[in-house]
């Protein structure tokens, strides 16, 4: 269910909706407190899909991508999006899914300290929205990072691409 879900009572949300709820909002907010398109109403548009290919979309405009074990607190962008293989559920067949990613979370920073949490939408016994440090996600996330079965990319990176107008698919 992606962000229309929010509408629903019980409101609900999946893990690509919510991830691409946060990024479209924050790139929309740049582009207002810049007064001008610092991301293109493509680049945006681009987020509003599944898990796997929010992280495709990025990464071929971006040309910027890290894989398995070079996800570290250090080699991570500020604001990463993080696309996982976590098994091989059924309703996983809805869309092409080269990589197998069945999980996506966005990378966000607490205003005050700008600490780095990882906040998602899960399913499970108990669903919902779940906002954890980075530290603990990551060491919650080695078996995923050690079998390469995770994959970081940078929205943000978009933004030279809307500043010099390039034609997507050509990294900037």
């Amino acid at each position: 269910m992606k962000s229309e879900g929010l509408s629903a009572s019980p409101p609900v949300i999946d893990c690509s909706g919510w991830t691409a709820l946060l990024l479209s909002r924050a790139l929309q907010a740049h582009n207002v407190a810049a007064a001008r398109a610092v991301f293109t109403d493509d680049d945006i548009a681009a987020l509003h899909t599944w898990s796997e290919r929010i992280i495709h979309e990025i990464g071929q405009r971006t040309g910027f991508v890290l894989q398995g074990t070079a996800l570290t607190a250090d080699a991570l962008p500020r604001c990463a999006t993080i696309g996982l293989k976590i098994g091989n559920p059924a309703w996983a067949a809805n869309h092409p899914r080269p990589r197998g990613i069945t999980h996506i979370v966005q990378i966000v920073r607490r205003p005050d300290d700008d600490a780095p949490f990882v906040s998602e939408s899960f399913d499970g016994a108990v669903a919902g929205i779940r906002l954890t440090p980075l530290m603990r996600w990551l060491a919650r996330a080695q078996p995923a990072l050690d079998a390469n079965e995770a994959w970081a990319v940078d929205a943000f990176r978009l933004a030279s691409g809307a500043a010099r107008g390039h034609q997507h698919g050509n990294a900037p």
